[in-house]
């Protein structure tokens, strides 16, 4: 497989109800959301712990449109369509994750299943948000990139919102 095929993307669009303060999580399987994985964040996402990523979102609850691409491969970056995009590394004890708009209540009707490519490893999640100065689900918008790759540091790719460079200012 050469660097110029094109990756094979999967994209789930969903309506997730959030419930919890303003952040939706993408949860493994068989992460433990602490122990020994040291947490980071850059912004508008956090890894709170091996398996467990935290991403803002600008209204504090209700259903929101969310569109998550999962890749074989880094499938770019839409800088001209958000306003905020930042990238951090997950690691996937299962190789199969879920979203969710809480992270207490267990309701397996109210998660969305995402089954990694490569299995059990290490992934990197780019996360775009838009409207992150507006609490509005008409005007905010957000998409969530998942690829194998290996660990490398928080990258901050794009930041417009008030919002984004509050948190960036919090994580520094």
């Amino acid at each position: 497989m050469s660097g110029n095929e094109t990756p094979v993307v999967q994209i789930k669009r969903m309506d997730v109800e959030v419930e919890d303060c303003g952040q939706i999580h993408l949860l493994d399987n068989g992460g433990d959301g602490s122990g020994d994985f040291p947490s980071r964040s850059v912004g508008l996402i956090a890894m709170e712990g091996r398996g467990f990523a935290s991403m803002h979102i600008a209204l504090q609850w209700g259903v929101i449109p969310f569109t998550v691409a999962v890749a074989d491969r880094d499938p770019g970056a839409d800088l001209d369509g958000y306003e905020d995009i930042v990238e951090i590394g997950f690691e996937s004890p299962s190789g199969e994750a879920f979203l969710a708009g809480w992270a207490m209540d267990w309701n397996e009707d109210k998660v969305y299943s995402l089954p990694l490519p490569a299995g059990p490893g290490k992934y990197r999640l780019r996360y775009h948000a838009r409207g992150m100065d507006e609490e509005s689900y008409r005007v905010d918008d957000y998409y969530l990139q998942i690829w194998p790759a290996p660990q490398q540091d928080p990258a901050v790719l794009k930041t417009t919102s008030q919002f984004s460079r509050y948190l960036l200012n919090l994580s520094e």
